[in-house]
């Protein structure tokens, strides 16, 4: 009966979170109306501001497939994706519903549901209208970030409903899913990283994205955009980027499965090894030798800053899913990178940086799922 009566109250608090803010809702709705009169064709990208992304953007526009669409376009089809992978989430809360019987809840739902029905029918039909050339250019970046901003609003109320599914999830069995290649979605760890003259970063990723998955994460400080950043653009292999110096790494991963992937890397004469599923499969030298990673800067997932904690481009975002992702102050022995690649109940958290739902904001969409992949494999 207390546990009745504690659901009752979070379905009462969550719909007044709701019913409070349905004017962000309709902010929305404005909003992509306003789309109708934005921009065919969005102003052309200027030179990236870190060194080493000027050298990334020379490829730029080849990978988002469909160059004939006009941006404009593009960025309702992909706000429309997005309010599709949010009716899914509350589709999945369904039997949340079922398990409570409180009314309430299926009310929450309901108005959710009913609200982003409408939305998604907005969005296809400016689409259309937009792919039919009825609209004259015109900025669209203020108002677009304004959509982004809003959907992000949604996007944590659906997050707040979910709450009640996961508050008996261990804080680290979560993965991040980046569904679209975009220039919005992302996450942001909460802490910088410390001055460091070696580290160890490891996490899960699955992808199938073609070509180039994209930038798992990148770490930007003041001055130098690419002070450590791994990405994979292109038809290039991935990259290791340390202050805009690069190695090349032998990873072979995007496949839709997940793996476990390590790069561990000490000042000293710039020695670095990578490790996938466990395996060492490749070691250089000469990778920024001598100079330490620099502290106070943005460590962000699912996107490449060219400026700090920003300049992202839609070319160079991850696609994909990602979890586990670990920073530890040193180089890493090969038994300890087994134990994580296995999920042994001996392997350590980063002691820099741990996988942890409280250290990661997200934004743009991107969403959180329970990380299943360790769980059926792991070792006693």
């Amino acid at each position: 009966k207390s546990t009745v009566l504690q659901l009752r109250e979070t379905v009462l608090q969550q719909k007044e979170t709701i019913m409070n803010q349905k004017e962000t809702i309709r902010e929305l709705t404005a909003k992509l109306g306003r789309c109708e009169s934005q921009s065919a064709l969005e102003a052309p990208p200027g030179e990236p501001k870190g060194g080493g992304a000027g050298r990334k953007a020379g490829f730029a526009k080849n990978t988002m497939g469909d160059l004939s669409r006009p941006p404009a376009a593009e960025t309702l089809s992909q706000l429309g994706q997005t309010l599709q992978s949010l009716k899914t989430r509350l589709e999945n809360l369904e039997q949340f519903s079922r398990m409570n019987s409180s009314s309430q809840t299926n009310n929450l739902k309901d108005i959710l549901q009913n609200k982003i029905d409408d939305l998604e029918k907005q969005v296809l039909s400016r689409v259309n209208s937009l792919e039919e050339g009825k609209f004259n250019p015109k900025n669209e970046s203020e108002e677009r970030g304004k959509i982004e901003s809003t959907l992000t609003s949604l996007h944590q109320r659906i997050s707040d409903l979910e709450k009640g599914q996961k508050d008996n999830r261990p804080p680290d069995r979560f993965q991040l899913t980046f569904p679209l290649r975009t220039n919005y979605m992302y996450a942001k760890v909460k802490k910088s990283l410390p001055e460091m003259y070696a580290f160890s970063v490891c996490m899960w990723m699955k992808s199938n994205a073609s070509p180039g998955m994209g930038t798992p994460f990148s770490y930007a400080v003041p001055g130098q955009a690419n002070e450590l950043v791994l990405i994979e653009w292109g038809n290039n292999p991935m990259e290791i980027l340390i202050n805009d110096k690069v190695a090349k790494l032998p990873f072979v991963i995007n496949d839709g499965k997940w793996h476990h992937i390590c790069v561990t890397w000490t000042t000293r004469d710039g020695v670095w090894e990578a490790y996938q599923d466990g395996t060492q499969t490749g070691s250089g030298e000469n990778l920024a030798p001598y100079h330490p990673i620099k502290p106070q800067g943005v460590l962000v997932l699912g996107q490449e800053q060219d400026t700090l904690g920003g300049g992202f481009d839609a070319t160079q975002a991850f696609v994909g899913e990602l979890a586990h992702f670990n920073v530890w102050d040193r180089k890493l022995s090969p038994g300890e990178v087994y134990s994580l690649a296995t999920c042994s109940t001996r392997a350590l958290s980063g002691n820099v940086i741990a996988w942890a739902e409280a250290n990661i904001d997200i934004y743009g969409g991107a969403t959180k799922w329970t990380f299943e992949a360790c769980f059926p494999r792991a070792l006693a």
